[in-house]
């Protein structure tokens, strides 16, 4: 079974310049849990999952230090800090995005794109074709695979 066989064809998806609290509600209104950003050029430049939002709500990772030789090494790299800063202070989509998703195409067998949702802790996986967004493929659609006999019982219950 191919990606192109189960994905989600005309995603709903968001711009990187679109207020977080709009994408939030296109998140909850759709019933998803993420969707590809775009930007004003119509380019995949992110994804952006309820995770991403969810973020948000976190505290503030202070950096850890320890003393060695008389001086300080802070254990979180000041980089990591400021990603965690940016995303729960994010007012647009490009502050809480994560930038430049994993992506498989339509013809990429089903046993890759579940090997990259496992391996990478992903939900949503965008499919892209000659450099355009062409779907998505979300758990649930991976999910609905391994139950194909009662899909169809339930296509001919009345």
């Amino acid at each position: 079974m191919l990606a192109k066989e189960i994905m989600t064809r005309n995603p709903v998806t968001v711009t990187d310049s679109m207020e977080i609290i709009k994408a939030a509600k296109k998140l909850l209104d759709n019933r998803i849990n993420g969707m590809p950003v775009m930007n004003d050029t119509g380019k995949l430049v992110g994804i952006l999952c309820q995770s991403d939002i969810i973020a948000q709500q976190k505290k503030l990772p202070v950096p850890s230090l320890f003393s060695f030789l008389d001086g300080y090494i802070s254990l979180p790299s000041m980089k990591n800090v400021e990603k965690e800063v940016r995303k729960i202070a994010a007012i647009t989509v490009a502050d809480a995005m994560t930038p430049n998703p994993i992506t498989v195409s339509p013809d990429s067998g089903i046993e890759t794109v579940a090997a990259l949702m496992v391996d990478h802790n992903l939900h949503t996986l965008p499919v892209v074709e000659d450099g355009q967004l062409v779907g998505v493929v979300g758990k649930e659609d991976i999910l609905r695979t391994l139950m194909p006999a009662e899909r169809s019982l339930a296509k001919e219950a009345p």
